[in-house]
């Protein structure tokens, strides 16, 4: 009996040890597909899901794959470009999301500086919001709207204001949001003062930002092009039959999976080597 008692007591001490870890992996699966949701939104594209965006990395990566096969009739090289094609409408989404971020920074001020004006005009918080769809930035005019009109079917501020939040997908709206939402409970006549001093505060940041980016295109583009430039070659070989079939073999299969490892390596280490700080959404 004490074998089997202690087989029981082990299994019974693996299902709770179990139990309890089930639920944090569950979430972080969770979170992935949300960072894709949030890079998504970030990018200004609402009418793809994470789930659309996968499914065409996977469509253009296999259609490189048979792309390049029928015109090297090499599997290794066509693999090897087929996970770049597969990449490719990730990377157009991030360029995206990191274009769109770049002109929201020079059109918060404005925002905020709308918002004050509003406000000390004796607009109420919602009214001030709805005029921006009018009077605020052209690029972020829709987004006020559908705010507007959100609020005028349902009359309720909060909610409203947490789905405005989420269409805009952006730091800088968080804090404007939260900032609005907490005057809204509250109360309070700092509000003003404190808007003139955000205003003041995301003008200085993005001039610093822009001057950063505009040094920080110089490690990037020259990563990008050290990076591109054998893959570039290789297109060039594979032209030559003598060159496909040299990388059909073994070893020329593990060539390529070498280079294809030390490219993507190296990529990844110069981009985090340059890369400037991102702020993160701490207000959701």
């Amino acid at each position: 009996m004490a074998p089997l008692l202690g087989m029981l007591g082990g299994a019974g001490l693996l299902l709770i040890w179990w139990s309890a870890w089930e639920q944090p992996g569950s979430s972080g699966r969770k979170s992935r597909t949300s960072r894709v949701e949030d890079l998504l939104r970030t990018a200004g594209i609402e009418k793809v899901s994470a789930a659309g965006l996968l499914a065409s990395c996977l469509g253009v990566g296999v259609f490189t794959t048979l792309a390049f096969f029928a015109v090297t009739a090499s599997w290794p090289i066509s693999g090897c470009f087929g996970l770049f094609g597969g990449w490719l409408p990730m990377a157009i989404v991030r360029w995206r999301a990191r274009k769109r971020t770049a002109v929201l920074r020079q059109l918060w001020p404005d925002v905020v500086d709308h918002l004050r004006s509003a406000i000390r005009a004796g607009l109420s918080l919602p009214e001030a919001l709805i005029q921006l769809g009018e009077k605020g930035p052209v690029e972020l005019r829709h987004v006020f709207v559908d705010f507007g009109s959100d609020y005028r079917s349902g009359g309720q501020f909060d909610p409203s204001l947490t789905r405005l939040k989420e269409r805009l997908a952006d730091p800088v709206a968080d804090r404007i949001v939260e900032a609005l939402r907490l005057t809204r409970e509250v109360g309070g006549s700092d509000l003003g003062r404190l808007l003139g001093t955000l205003a003041e505060f995301l003008r200085e940041s993005a001039r610093t930002r822009s001057e950063l980016e505009a040094r920080q295109s110089w490690t990037v583009n020259a990563a990008r092009l050290a990076v591109a430039a054998p893959w570039i070659v290789l297109v060039l070989l594979a032209s030559r039959p003598e060159a496909v079939m040299a990388y059909n073999t073994a070893a020329g299969a593990a060539v390529l999976l070498g280079g294809l490892a030390v490219s993507l390596i190296s990529y990844a280490i110069m981009l985090r080597i340059g890369a400037l700080p991102e702020e993160q959404r701490v207000l959701r």
